[in-house]
């Protein structure tokens, strides 16, 4: 399982993705979970990341799916019309 940290916007998002990316590859089950739980301070950012992770994911072979997107993301993603994109664990 992969996690978010508790602060996620712009200025640790490429950061952020890089690690996770990793975790991506690391990860030795089919499906790669993102627990999303932690995650306090966000912007759009977070969603940019969750959907890059997702791509990577398909790369990989593997399925995606989050667990414990904070409500307000959530309504962000739902606003963008992708929450269809990020499917719940």
């Amino acid at each position: 399982m992969l996690t978010l940290p508790t602060t996620l916007t712009q200025v640790q998002a490429q950061d952020c993705l890089r690690q996770l990316t990793v975790g991506v590859h690391s990860e030795p089950a089919a499906q790669v979970v993102v627990d999303a739980a932690d995650l306090r301070s966000f912007d759009s950012s977070a969603l940019a990341v969750l959907l890059a992770l997702r791509r990577e994911c398909a790369r990989a072979g593997k399925r995606f799916a989050v667990q414990g997107l904070p409500q307000r993301l959530r309504d962000l993603a739902s606003l963008y019309g992708i929450e269809g994109l990020l499917p719940s664990a």
